[in-house]
């Protein structure tokens, strides 16, 4: 072994730790050939839109819109289904996006708070917020509009609730016991219920323009 060999064969401690250091900075920078390893390719039609992205299968809708399309009008409360803040429409239906993968929904329609009106045009349920003051903090305000379109389409279609009091009616009236029940999986933290329930019986009975 020639003096050279033996001397990079013994190593201080700290020079080993230097050495090691430098291993895990160049790893680093090194780009992963494995990164894109796992993930499926998958186009949502948003808002009018087709979209194409590669995603972890895990992906929930809801951080395939925030944080992959930017689309943040969609918000993240609970994120287990229980408050309604995620609220979008999905083929016309209202889904809780943060329970839904979004590999599941390859050509689907979606809608969210962005597509269905800006500042422009608001959708009349947005103008119906606005004018009863169905908000305070606005944090569930998307989910709770999202919710409210698709909540008048059910009953539209004569899909019957737990309030229904004749469910073998051809038409659902929606007074607001009705709208109540139907508009229960959304929370208000700041309970603005009684305004959000007007919001939605003004455009339910068309005095929303």
């Amino acid at each position: 072994m020639s003096r050279a060999d033996a001397g990079a064969a013994v190593r201080s401690p700290r020079e080993r730790s230097q050495d090691e250091r430098n291993q895990r900075e160049t790893h680093r920078s090194r780009p992963d050939q494995d990164e894109t390893a796992g993930l499926l390719s998958v186009t949502l039609n948003v808002n009018g839109r087709a979209r194409q992205l590669d995603v972890d299968p895990r992906t929930s809708l809801l951080d395939a819109l925030r944080e992959h399309l930017r689309l943040s009008g969609t918000k993240k409360g609970c994120d287990h289904g229980q408050c309604g803040a995620c609220t979008v429409l999905v083929n016309g239906r209202r889904v809780n996006s943060c329970l839904s993968l979004a590999v599941m929904h390859e050509g689907d329609e979606i809608v969210t708070i962005e597509g269905l009106g800006g500042p422009d045009e608001l959708h009349p349920m947005q103008r119906a917020f606005i004018d009863c003051d169905g908000f305070q903090c606005g944090y569930c305000t998307p989910g709770q509009i999202c919710s409210a379109v698709g909540m008048l389409a059910e009953a539209e279609a004569g899909w019957p609730s737990h309030a229904t009091a004749d469910v073998t009616a051809p038409q659902v009236e929606l007074t607001d016991e009705e709208i109540r029940e139907r508009m229960s999986g959304n929370i208000c933290r700041c309970a603005a219920y009684p305004n959000i329930v007007a919001a939605i019986r003004g455009v339910a009975e068309g005095d929303a323009e």
